[in-house]
């Protein structure tokens, strides 16, 4: 089983910046598919950005020129540079991996507990 932390939450004021990361470990092996989503009071968890399994990436149209997804193989983390921000961007943001399969068997999705950005205006 994969376990994620996410972390680099706080508050930032309209137009600044903040980094976030996740942090995976356990069943880390074979981890292609891999991104951050988020979920603002009263509505449903959507997603912001991420790695595809063939190793492309998509954006939010909400968050296209704005936010950067990233990953250090190394140190078993992926980023999340958020700029120009906005109150729209309030948010808990996850970290997801989604359900692989492996040697036929399949692991089952895992998600983070979650980190909150909060943007004042």
């Amino acid at each position: 089983q994969v376990q994620l932390v996410e972390s680099g939450g706080g508050l930032v004021q309209s137009g600044g910046s903040l980094r976030l990361s996740c942090a995976a470990s356990g069943s880390i092996f074979s981890i292609n598919a891999m991104g951050w989503y988020r979920q603002a009071p009263g509505k449903e968890r959507e997603l912001v950005a991420r790695f595809t399994s063939g190793g492309s990436t998509n954006y939010a149209d909400s968050v296209k020129g704005r936010f950067t997804i990233s990953r250090d193989n190394a140190k078993n983390t992926m980023y999340l540079q958020m700029n120009s921000l906005n109150p729209e961007d309030t948010a808990v943001y996850y970290c997801n991996v989604p359900k692989r399969n492996l040697a036929t068997v399949w692991y089952p999705e895992v998600w983070g507990q979650g980190t909150l950005v909060t943007v004042s205006s």
